[in-house]
């Protein structure tokens, strides 16, 4: 796959180079000053693709953000692909990936405790809080993370990796230059207007989610585990999940707050090569709260115009 993968990173890439931002978005941090901000559509965005998205931006009076790229063809959909959202959860497929990437052996086992209040002031914690007499290891919070979306967890392996600075220079050197991560859990959802902190594009998460999963950043257990989390993940299947064509696979990581539901996903058809794409929305009026099913309409859209079998 790692084959398929690179050539269509590359194409991801001269894809996201041509994609700008169709809406006023807030001004962009030094590190991604390059971002081009001219609406020139994706090579190869479909006209009823785009407008099926437009369509749906108007009805639940939205932003979206979509990337979709298939690794076997390079062929790709791109809306919206370089406007900011918050990230939320769905950075913590991400921090999984360099914890599994930087910490090895029986480090991995170390046992980790912390108290009721903290599991409670990181604010989603289904799996931390019933541990707090036991602990768990760094590798169980690492799956908790990913599989359950446990925020205290998140924290915890934030803080293993050298904190949320530590991230952000992983994926730096995986060249995402666009994504923020500067706070942790709970903070990190509070995106404050005009700011980049704790933001990232579907263009720029798409591009780095190939690279975690290509082979050469994680060796084949490490990538085999993380699948294997986002496979079962507790929280995604009114996602990118009920989005996908009957009987496709999909590994994914999602996150939401307030207005904004996103998700992120490796989607493998029947018998072919994977797609990798990513979503992201926030409704536009700051009150209002975030829609599965927008995410899963566009999710809809993208990858049934990559159906190969069509």
């Amino acid at each position: 796959m790692r084959r398929f993968l690179t050539a269509a990173l590359c194409t991801l890439l001269a894809v996201a180079a041509l994609t700008g931002c169709a809406d006023a978005a807030p001004a962009p941090s030094a590190s991604a000053a390059a971002t081009p901000t001219v609406n020139v559509p994706a090579p190869n965005l479909d006209s009823v693709v785009e407008e099926g998205l437009i369509g749906l931006e108007q009805e639940y009076d939205a932003t979206i953000g979509v990337v979709a790229v298939d690794t076997a063809t390079g062929e790709s959909v791109s809306y919206g692909g370089d406007r900011r959202f918050g990230f939320a959860s769905t950075i913590k497929a991400f921090a999984a990936a360099e914890f599994l990437r930087s910490v090895h052996d029986s480090e991995r086992d170390e046992l980790v405790h912390w108290t009721a209040e903290e599991a409670d002031a990181a604010g989603y914690a289904p799996v931390t809080s019933q541990h707090v007499e036991d602990g768990l290891t760094y590798m169980q919070l690492a799956e908790a993370a990913v599989r359950f979306s446990d925020n205290a967890a998140l924290n915890f392996i934030l803080d293993r990796i050298g904190g949320p600075a530590a991230l952000d220079a992983a994926l730096t050197g995986l060249g995402d230059v666009t994504t923020e991560v500067v706070n942790d859990e709970p903070t990190l959802n509070v995106i404050e207007p005009d700011s980049t902190q704790d933001t990232t594009s579907a263009a720029a998460f798409t591009a780095s989610l190939a690279t975690i999963l290509d082979g050469s950043t994680l060796v084949a257990a490490d990538r085999a585990s993380l699948i294997d989390w986002m496979s079962d993940n507790r929280t995604g299947d009114a996602l990118i999940r009920a989005g996908a064509p009957e009987g496709w696979v999909v590994a994914d990581k999602s996150g939401g707050a307030g207005p904004i539901r996103n998700d992120i996903a490796l989607v493998t058809p029947p018998g072919e090569e994977p797609i990798v794409i990513t979503v992201m929305t926030s409704r536009n009026d700051p009150d209002a709260d975030f829609d599965d099913t927008l995410v899963a309409r566009t999710a809809s859209i993208a990858l049934n115009a990559l159906d190969r079998s069509t």
